[in-house]
């Protein structure tokens, strides 16, 4: 695997890859030593135009547990803030002999350009692009959903019949994007809940049905209900009444947690508006998986920056005697 930059065109064999090895790096975070010798010698840079507190922490944990030296590199207050093009810091990352470049910008293709400009010979993790998509984000959420679902025995299986219904600010999700794609391709039946104003345009192509209706949603019996939060800070119009109105028929209550499956799920991406887009009650209940979530993600993004960096070089073999030492 070369670059990781989205889950539109990540096979169900590299998608399945990548869980596999995820699993295997979540044994060893359950060991009093949690750190692997796997990329002793590379450098991983942290490149962030824009804020995201837990993902930066959550790929800079997983590069320092896979020994790897980790440079985060901040937009604000950088050159970048004085008019430098991505160009001219992708070549300076060049100088400086980074071997991974975890990006996250505003900019829809930003991560793609940076992989296939020629400025770089790193390997590129997107780490959330604009409106468009965040890979590692979605890997969590399926890795979480089989872990759930099939618990020890969860290597190499997908999630052919698991029902999934994704809610909420569907328009500016580059979360919503990426699960829809990689769930689709892992075999699940996905169903996008959100208000006509916050449904992109045109979702024909998209492998997902769409509904507006919560309680018709829940009434389907989904296995896993992932509550997507309201980003006001994309919202330049007014795309719901109130956020009274939006909880009331939109948000997950107590009413409709109590309406969900026995074997059911509560996700969430985080950072959550509690009392908006789902209750207390729910964020803390068993079903509620949002701590699962973020210590699965550093699995997951171990894994990936595993495989960019290292997956060519090791073989299972290695790799198997690394993880159990």
């Amino acid at each position: 695997m070369r670059h990781l930059l989205d889950t539109k065109h990540l096979s169900r064999e590299d998608a399945l890859r990548i869980l596999d090895v995820a699993e295997d790096m979540a044994d060893t975070q359950q060991r009093e030593v949690k750190k692997l010798p796997t990329l002793r010698g590379k450098t991983v840079v942290n490149l962030f135009f824009e804020d995201s507190t837990r993902t930066r922490i959550s790929f800079e944990a997983a590069a320092k547990r896979l020994s790897a030296d980790v440079i985060n590199f901040s937009a604000k207050g950088s050159s970048v803030s004085k008019g430098e093009s991505l160009q001219d810091t992708a070549q300076t990352l060049q100088a400086m002999g980074a071997d991974a470049v975890v990006i996250r910008h505003g900019a829809s293709g930003a991560p793609r350009t940076l992989a296939t400009s020629g400025w770089i010979t790193a390997g590129v993790v997107n780490a959330g692009d604009g409106t468009h998509e965040h890979p590692t984000q979605a890997l969590l959420d399926a890795f979480t959903i089989r872990k759930r679902r099939h618990g020890a025995d969860s290597r190499g299986r997908d999630l052919a019949g698991v029902k999934v219904t994704i809610v909420g600010d569907i328009l500016h999700s580059r979360v919503a994007r990426s699960n829809v794609w990689l769930l689709a391709t892992l075999g699940a039946d996905v169903t996008l809940v959100a208000p006509p104003t916050l449904v992109p345009q045109d979702v024909s192509a998209w492998p997902a049905r769409v509904v507006y209706d919560l309680d018709e949603a829940i009434a389907g019996g989904p296995d896993a209900l992932m509550m997507l939060r309201i980003q006001l800070e994309r919202m330049n119009a007014a795309y719901f009444p109130t956020e009274r109105e939006y909880s009331r028929r939109w948000g997950l209550d107590a009413r409709r947690l109590r309406a969900l499956g026995a074997d059911s799920i509560v996700m969430h991406p985080g950072p959550m508006n509690r009392g908006l887009e789902i209750s207390a009650e729910a964020a803390d209940s068993p079903r509620s998986t949002v701590l699962e979530q973020v210590a699965n993600g550093v699995s997951v993004r171990m894994a990936a920056l595993y495989l960019l960096l290292a997956g060519a070089e090791h073989s299972e073999d290695t790799r198997e005697k690394e993880t159990t030492r």
